[in-house]
């Protein structure tokens, strides 16, 4: 459980006030981090009375500066339904046309609100900061969360898990991170309450054992596109021919296909129409002039196939898998927002994700 958190508290409950002032709709909270479903908590259980009626939520709080971070909330919706509420300290006139695109139900700390159920609909849009109002309002995971240095960590955590109680050193070569670093990013996920235990060697009462993976999934997904995926590298090319890559075995230049492709051949469902390439460092140029010479790609800033450096090192992989670990094939189809990849990432975190969080 994470701890109790004052600003979480606080923003939550100015978020129910704001509903209030600008609907006449009254909320309140009726029970702090609830258990959902496989040990998977929401932020809150909240319930709103209009019209004589009550309305349950299950309440997840969220900063929104980025419409990626959308397609993940609702993909939530499979474990809560209908009672999902997405509680942020601001939703813009543009974030909340998208929700009601999504059909995703929120309030934030203006007033801003989009509800709807049996007898009740309520669209809220376009409410401003009031002058001298304190907007600073971060939501749980806050800076905390998202270096780029912890999230190549908290990725390989992810992905391997027998790395959580490994010598520091292992990880260090998994993530490519400098050693000193690792003992604050495990400091950061003990204060947070992801893991519990200290530095172990071999299955001793000391292990670190990791605590709501599905949380800390979640926080990698709505963090990666905005925090690490940017300093990777990306270049944009164009092939002449569309299909050119469904008979390249993407490995023998050092890559691994993320995105569309991965998700076509990890579940046989979706048909790609953008291309994506993780290049691992180890003669990465050499790999990528290889590459591009022999399917004849030409650099275009607007090019269906991206490319980027891969930001991790997994020893026991040999040979190299051709696709990119399930979860970061799962982050770069939320973060598009496209109706299809959202489909298809709903599959994957069924087939992969939920089953490795149900075995950890």
């Amino acid at each position: 459980m994470n701890p109790p958190n004052d600003k979480w508290q606080a923003m939550l409950q100015r978020a129910l006030d704001a509903l209030h002032r600008t609907t006449g709709i009254a909320g309140q909270v009726i029970e702090r981090e609830p258990m959902v479903a496989q040990g998977f908590r929401a932020d809150a259980r909240i319930e709103v009375e209009a019209n004589g009626q009550r309305y349950p939520y299950l309440a997840e709080i969220k900063r929104v500066d980025r419409f990626a971070i959308l397609g993940d909330i609702k993909r939530q919706c499979a474990q809560y339904g209908d009672q999902l509420l997405l509680v942020a300290p601001r939703v813009t006139a543009e974030a909340a046309e998208k929700c009601r695109e999504l059909d995703l139900q929120f309030i934030d700390t203006l007033g801003n609100a989009y509800l709807r159920g049996p007898g009740l609909l309520v669209l809220v849009k376009g409410q401003r900061p009031i002058a001298g109002e304190d907007q600073q309002q971060a939501a749980p995971e806050g800076n905390r969360a998202g270096t780029a240095t912890n999230l190549r960590v908290f990725f390989v955590l992810l992905c391997k898990p027998q790395l959580l109680n490994a010598p520091y050193r292992d990880i260090k070569q998994a993530a490519g991170v400098a050693l000193g670093t690792i003992g604050w990013v495990f400091f950061d996920l003990n204060a947070r309450g992801y893991i519990t235990g200290a530095k172990g060697k071999g299955k001793g009462k000391g292990d670190r054992v990791l605590l709501e993976r599905q949380r800390l999934v979640q926080e990698w997904v709505t963090n990666y596109p905005i925090k690490l995926r940017p300093k990777l590298n990306p270049r944009r090319f164009r092939a002449a021919k569309t299909d050119w890559w469904k008979d390249v075995d993407i490995t023998k230049y050092g890559g691994q296909w993320g995105a569309e492709v991965a998700a076509e051949k990890l579940t046989a469902y979706l048909r790609p129409h953008a291309l994506t390439i993780y290049l691992h460092q180890e003669q990465g140029q050499k790999n990528l002039t290889r590459l591009v010479a022999a399917h004849k790609l030409r650099a275009d800033p607007q090019g269906d196939i991206e490319i980027l450096d891969a930001f991790w090192h997994f020893e026991d992989e040999k040979p190299m898998p051709e696709t990119v670990p399930p979860l970061l094939a799962y982050a770069d189809l939320i973060a598009t927002l496209d109706p299809r990849n959202l489909e298809t990432a709903k599959l994957i975190y069924d087939r992969y994700l939920a089953t490795a969080d149900a075995q950890a």
